[in-house]
């Protein structure tokens, strides 16, 4: 039997270390990407105690490292592409008080690497049985459900990406890709915080039902972490 491929960038820690263990423990070949491999003690761990785990340097906003990585990986078939790498920002500002170079920084790492990933590993998914890219996306980019305002540079750096996801699914339909975009709930995380109502195993169980089951019918969607779909 043919394992089944997940590349998911961002692996270090929260989430992303957490879809990487349930995945591999679900004998799913990983491709586990972070800055820092060699410092990312969880992760280093996670990999001694699975065989299905391979470690990879990525800095997610660094193209030429992406294009590299891509041709490392050219003939490897991925059924997930996982875009889970982000930037939360600085905290605690308000309006008349936005860093515009702040906000240029978590663009880049949360809007424009998750496209430059899915252009540089397209033909890996295309090859692939399941054709699903994936973005971890949050619902607070939800236009739709801003009711508290501010935010000003997470919020719009999620809603931008919903949008590339969007385009992505009409753009690569003909190719039978299914785009994806995902919240993940509000998480027990460095960036959630210790107030988040849920852990990470929590989140991770239902993102990875529904990755398992994401197809045609469900892309262009932008789903939360229980199935449920979010107004854009």
């Amino acid at each position: 039997m043919t394992t089944s491929t997940i590349l998911i960038t961002g692996t270090n820690r929260g989430i992303g270390l957490e879809l990487t263990r349930q995945f591999a423990a679900s004998n799913w070949r990983v491709l586990a990407c972070c800055r820092q491999p060699q410092h990312a003690s969880d992760l280093q761990a996670l990999a001694a105690q699975y065989s299905n785990i391979e470690l990879f340097e990525l800095d997610v906003t660094d193209y030429a490292q992406v294009a590299a990585l891509s041709d490392q990986l050219k003939d490897t078939p991925i059924d997930i592409l996982l875009s889970n790498a982000g930037s939360y920002g600085p905290k605690g500002y308000g309006f008349g008080d936005v860093n515009p170079q702040a906000w240029r920084n978590v663009l880049e790492t949360n809007t424009i690497a998750p496209l430059m990933l899915a252009q540089a590993f397209v033909s890996q998914v295309a090859a692939s049985r399941q054709k699903l890219i994936a973005v971890i996306s949050s619902k607070v980019g939800s236009i739709a459900d801003n009711q508290g305002g501010g935010g000003y540079i997470y919020r719009s750096s999620k809603t931008a990406v919903n949008q590339v996801v969007k385009s992505l699914s009409v753009d690569l339909a003909p190719m039978n890709i299914s785009v994806v975009s995902l919240h993940p709930g509000w998480v027990q995380t460095e960036m959630g915080g210790p107030n988040a109502l849920i852990s990470t195993t929590e989140s991770v169980n239902g993102l990875q039902q529904i990755l398992l089951q994401a197809g045609p019918d469900q892309s262009g969607q932008f789903l939360e972490y229980n199935g449920n779909t979010i107004p854009w």
